[in-house]
């Protein structure tokens, strides 16, 4: 791997944007790293360090960078659809729709390099879950793992659904620029309105994807070079975010407390929305700095060796630690209480070798987050770019229900409530790898080359 990954720096185009591969580390990294320390276990279950120690929440507004993927993944995504678009074939007059097989070859690219990691993490947590359910096992820190170590999957569900607007916000960036920010804006303020002020119910659920597309359109913003006042964005978006909080119904943590009647996460509220803008305000401001970091070949090495695995990590965290404090509860290593002086003083070591095992687990599954290469087919056929469509949705689906059920209860029929369908889990996998199917389906054939995703 070391060959290939100073081969790969070394060839980095002149042109490439490398702050934004570390924008993609270090935000993925930070999630991997919170979870690890947020995680409160004791042999009686699974809480929050946050709600065990409230004052901690302010941090939060530093960690909770998911916001920043999102962005670097909007401003990914402006530049490999354009790159296809540049790239298709000409095609004779009635021949189908060129752009259909441009969506298709753009859909199968980015959700390679998402779903060959995520379906092999999938489906060999669901055999050893169901083989674990077989032996009678499932209980304690065992059924607990089973329940949390998909959700995680939230995040790919998410991503997924950027992956499908693109072609259309993009072209809604191109029409209108910060306008198309702004309506997605005003649909989220129109959101929570609703929900708060008139209370109706379950519209706070069209926030997941008003929030979100937001903040991926941010980076089709920065893709142009149209985020010219970083100070300004971070400062309005940090100063609202503080009077939302302050004034308004909404909590101080960036993410989900237990038992909290208002998450700023799940679903996503407009403070969330001004966090991420202060965000990536704060990130354009390191811009330069950053930039002449990378310069470096052995910083930048590191990055390209970082961001060649950094889905399977992401993938495997939970799984390392469950692993830890399991090894720790069956050698009767005492687990102190959360937040208590002996909790902190094992926190490096729960971390080293939380690290350690992903690292293991990494070199397992790595292989599987190398897209496979494309091969050059003839024209797309028409209804390429619709049945890749129904294959995302199907995926986001699936994953989006897995991330919610968990793979505990498998014998019993345990289901979850996904926009108010009830979802058990071999359900969910079954859309998941059904989605998958039509998507590779569509994007064979269609005459366009995507060579390496740009990222």
């Amino acid at each position: 791997m070391g060959s290939s990954v100073r081969e790969l720096a070394g060839a980095t185009p002149a042109t490439r944007d490398r702050y934004v591969d570390l924008l993609r580390v270090a935000s993925l990294g930070a999630v991997v790293l919170g979870h690890w320390l947020m995680a409160a276990v004791t042999p009686d279950g699974v809480g929050n360090l946050l709600a065990v120690v409230p004052a901690l929440q302010p941090l939060t507004w530093l960690l909770q960078v998911m916001p920043v993927f999102f962005f670097v993944g909007g401003f990914s995504h402006a530049l490999s659809y354009r790159s296809l678009l540049r790239k298709r074939p000409e095609r004779p007059e009635g021949a189908g729709g060129s752009e259909d097989s441009v969506y298709s070859a753009f859909l199968r690219a980015r959700l390679q390099r998402l779903l060959r990691p995520t379906m092999v993490f999938v489906l060999v947590w669901g055999a050893a879950a169901l083989l674990v359910q077989l032996l009678g096992g499932g209980g304690g820190l065992t059924g607990v793992t089973l329940r949390m170590v998909t959700q995680p999957l939230w995040f790919i569900g998410i991503y997924l659904a950027m992956v499908a607007f693109t072609p259309p916000l993009l072209k809604l960036h191109e029409r209108y620029g910060w306008g198309a920010f702004a309506g997605l804006a005003g649909a989220a303020v129109a959101v929570d309105v609703l929900r708060f002020a008139a209370g109706v119910p379950y519209v706070e659920f069209l926030n997941f994807a008003f929030v979100w597309l937001a903040v991926h359109q941010l980076g089709f913003l920065r893709a142009d070079g149209r985020i010219r006042r970083p100070a300004l964005l971070a400062g309005a978006g940090l100063v609202t975010a503080g009077a939302l909080v302050a004034f308004g119904p909404y909590p101080l943590s960036m993410v989900g407390m237990p038992g909290e009647k208002v998450s700023n996460m799940a679903p996503p509220t407009l403070a969330l929305l001004c966090h991420g803008l202060w965000l990536v305000g704060a990130v354009e401001l390191l811009r330069a700095p950053a930039a002449r970091l990378l310069e470096r070949p052995r910083v930048w090495r590191t990055v390209v060796a970082a961001n060649g695995v950094a889905m399977t990590a992401f993938l495997w965290h939970l799984t390392a630690m469950f692993g830890v404090y399991g090894a720790m509860l069956a050698l009767d290593v005492e687990l102190p209480a959360p937040a208590s002086a002996a909790w902190w003083a094992q926190v490096p070591l729960r971390i080293a070798l939380a690290a350690a095992l992903t690292a293991g687990l990494v070199a397992v599954f790595r292989t599987f987050e190398r897209p496979a290469p494309t091969a050059p087919g003839a024209a797309g056929a028409t209804g390429a770019g619709p049945l890749a469509a129904l294959g995302a949705t199907l995926c986001l689906l699936g994953v989006l229900g897995l991330s919610m059920v968990g793979f505990g209860g498998l014998l019993d029929g345990r289901t979850a409530l996904l926009i108010a369908i009830p979802v058990s889990a071999p359900a969910a996998v079954a859309m998941t790898l059904g989605g998958w199917l039509l998507v590779e389906r569509a994007g064979r054939g269609t005459g366009v080359r995507a060579g390496r995703p740009a990222r």
